[in-house]
């Protein structure tokens, strides 16, 4: 399939180009702004892996933290360090050095790993949701509904959700033709900017997409709305201000998180398909906000937020500090 899809390829301006690349022009407009833009893409890629691996440590290393919330948020900056590390090396790439161009096989698999990763953090956010729901709606039934096996069992669930959906894209970009031009005005291989450049009934590839993306953000954002009116409702019915202080208070960082994820993510897919006068670099911008944000935003939100894992942030730094000051001795 990849050397077919090579082969389809021709460059409109370079004829010593080799047809099986693709070049991704960056941000069409926007090119004297491009060294700019690097700089706050480099410090989001260091929040994110920084602030996930905070995570990712103080979680493992701190056994009253292994609980179904605690976990899940764990799934979430997994997620999201992976599809971080799938956008960001390529992206300073282009804006650094105008290095866009990727091989035909890179293209895809870049595409495939960006848009599964992503619903599998929808799908997390989702099972987050569920946890506040059981935790706050049926406290009794907590421990016996959120097992360890019940907790593996959502996070393979994500995997292979995120992986079924994404994987017929590629393959069904392999079966058009690209016969004019192979330069991508984005700056990563996204599926729909990728299947404007085909020639020929690109159909089968934009009904596929659209209801991919519906199936995951459209049944998600129903389910995880049902579970907040659920919330909502049964806090109201707390009799103590304390405890519906404490109630809304569990569930405010994942408030947080799922505006943050959802709100651009919503404006990139809308604005793609049925905003024709919007100018490409809003298009481009906005898809860079979806990818590069919320993985750098969830973990600060969810320290600041989460007093049980503020204290042990804390902990962990101080723990550091002392280290330092004693081998310095």
């Amino acid at each position: 399939m990849w050397s077919t899809l090579g082969h389809n390829m021709e460059s409109p301006n370079h004829t010593d180009v080799d047809p099986s690349v693709f070049f991704l022009l960056g941000i069409p407009g926007l090119e004297q702004f491009h060294l700019w833009l690097s700089l706050l893409v480099c410090g989001l890629g260091t929040a994110t892996i920084v602030g996930n691996i905070t995570i990712l440590v103080v979680v493992a290393t701190e056994p009253v933290l292994h609980k179904p919330v605690y976990l899940f948020l764990c799934m979430l900056s997994t997620t999201d360090l992976a599809a971080s590390l799938s956008t960001v090396p390529k992206l300073l790439a282009i804006l650094w050095c105008g290095a866009g161009y990727i091989s035909a096989s890179a293209c895809l698999a870049q595409m495939f790993f960006i848009h599964a990763f992503c619903m599998m953090e929808f799908t997390v956010l989702l099972a987050m949701a569920f946890d506040r729901y059981v935790a706050i709606c049926h406290p009794l039934h907590y421990a016996t509904v959120l097992t360890g096996t019940m907790i593996a069992l959502i996070g393979v669930a994500a995997v292979m959700r995120g992986s079924l959906l994404m994987l017929p894209c590629p393959f069904l970009i392999g079966c058009l033709n690209f016969c004019q031009s192979h330069v991508i005005l984005h700056t990563y291989c996204e599926h729909m900017a990728v299947v404007k450049l085909a020639c020929g009934d690109t159909r089968p590839n934009r009904v596929y997409g659209l209801t991919a993306a519906l199936l995951v953000i459209g049944v998600d954002l129903f389910c995880i709305g049902l579970s907040s009116a659920f919330i909502a409702q049964a806090v109201l019915c707390l009799l103590s201000r304390e405890a519906r202080s404490k109630a809304l208070g569990t569930c405010g960082s994942h408030v947080c998180v799922i505006l943050i994820s959802y709100t651009p993510a919503l404006f990139s897919f809308f604005t793609h398909r049925f905003g024709h006068h919007v100018p490409v670099h809003i298009h481009i911008l906005l898809a860079n906000v979806y990818l590069l944000f919320p993985p750098a935003l969830n973990p600060v939100i969810y320290e600041i937020q989460t007093k049980e894992i503020r204290k042990r942030v804390v902990r962990v730094f101080q723990s550091g500090q002392g280290t330092g000051i004693k081998a310095s001795e």
